[in-house]
């Protein structure tokens, strides 16, 4: 029998390592026979992808809504919010973010387990409380469907691709581009920081011989073959081969394998090691092991572990607020449906900032940084 499963998001606009988890979770849920739903900002091209597909993404948490038969939690404040509104709908919790204060722990008795997708985010689950059995590792899957292998990579490399959302000429570019340089590679970047965001980056990566990216963004690369350099705004890690994948995949490819600081040097050595058939190989071995079909499956068995669990008079370790949070979180949708230009005129209103990051503190539960 096909489960109603809601999954919650601060927002589905642009394009980063959550929002396309949330997109690629709710395909698959439906391809696989169940109904999902997103709670989220409703602005966006991935927004729009999801209702094409018949998808319901909403901002509404008014009653007569038909409740979930679970909920699938991503950061703070919409998770707790929507265990507000269905205060006897079971839930589990998947943190993405080691450091945001968007993805600070919701505590509530009805998340029944606690996910990360590295180990520095069950590190953070566990610092903010959540007892070690109601926490697992769940690392990330890329859709194998839509990232298809690309032909043989050639035996030198000759384009490379930043992709990264924090890609900019304050973070880790200048450094990948005189490596770049240095090497003799033709070298673009995509994201958000440089101006250019990807919708489709399953068109574009095919294009590279060598990319330069972290977490999700280094798998879907190794999925379609590329050779994948591990690098982001945090520091320079190694490139990806068969036998580092293994001590590689629980980090999820990210913070944690990023040791070398952001320099040319570390970036040239790794470059050396580009090794066509090697990355063929890793290509294989992220297909075979982290496809989206089998990590939704095993979703799908946490989602009824967690309905089938025998109630618990646990009380919550902290209380959410509904007033306040809810009227935040709803003018943070209705903030994040304005067009940019509008935005901007509205922050250029003095006082406006202070507002914002006022704001930014409720959604984060009024911990972390505030940028």
């Amino acid at each position: 029998m096909g489960l109603r499963v809601l999954i919650t998001n601060l927002n589905l606009w642009p394009p980063s390592g959550t929002v396309l988890y949330v997109r690629d979770l709710a395909l698959e849920l439906q391809r696989q026979g169940h109904t999902p739903s997103v709670l989220s900002s409703t602005a966006g091209g991935i927004a729009d992808e999801l209702r094409a597909s018949g998808i319901e993404v909403t901002s509404s948490l008014r009653k007569g809504r038909p409740a979930p038969d679970i909920i699938h939690g991503h950061q703070y404040a919409p998770t707790l919010a929507a265990l507000d509104r269905w205060r006897t709908v079971p839930a589990v919790h998947l943190c993405h973010d080691h450091t945001s204060p968007y993805d600070r722990t919701p505590i509530h008795a009805n998340i029944r387990l606690h996910l990360g997708v590295s180990r520095v985010c069950v590190q953070r689950l566990l610092a903010d409380g959540v007892p070690k059995t109601e926490v697992r590792l769940l690392p990330n899957f890329v859709d194998t469907a839509r990232f298809t292998p690309r032909g043989a990579l050639p035996e030198r490399p000759r384009r490379a691709l930043v992709f990264s959302n924090y890609a900019s000429e304050e973070s880790h570019l200048p450094a990948v581009r005189e490596a770049c340089r240095k090497a003799g590679l033709e070298l673009d970047v995509v994201g958000v920081g440089v101006g250019r965001i990807e919708a489709a980056p399953e068109r574009l990566l095919g294009q590279y011989d060598l990319v330069f990216a972290k977490a999700k963004a280094a798998m879907e690369a190794m999925a379609v073959g590329t050779a994948v350099i591990l690098c982001d705004f945090s520091g320079v890690g190694p490139m990806v081969t068969t036998a580092e994948f293994d001590r590689l995949r629980p980090l999820n490819f990210g913070f944690e394998a990023l040791r070398e600081p952001l320099r040319p040097e570390p970036l040239l050595r790794e470059i050396a090691r580009y090794d066509a058939a090697d990355a063929a190989r890793v290509r294989d071995r992220l297909r075979s092991s982290a496809g989206l079909v089998t990590a939704v499956e095993g979703l799908l068995a946490i989602y009824r572990e967690a309905i089938d669990e025998e109630r618990e008079s646990r009380p919550a370790a902290a209380v959410w607020r509904p007033l306040r949070e809810r009227f935040v979180l709803q003018l943070y949708w209705r903030w994040e449906s304005q067009p940019t230009v509008r935005r901007d005129w509205i922050k250029a209103i003095p006082g406006v900032r202070p507002l914002l990051r006022r704001g930014r503190r409720v959604l984060g539960g009024g911990a972390g940084p505030t940028h």
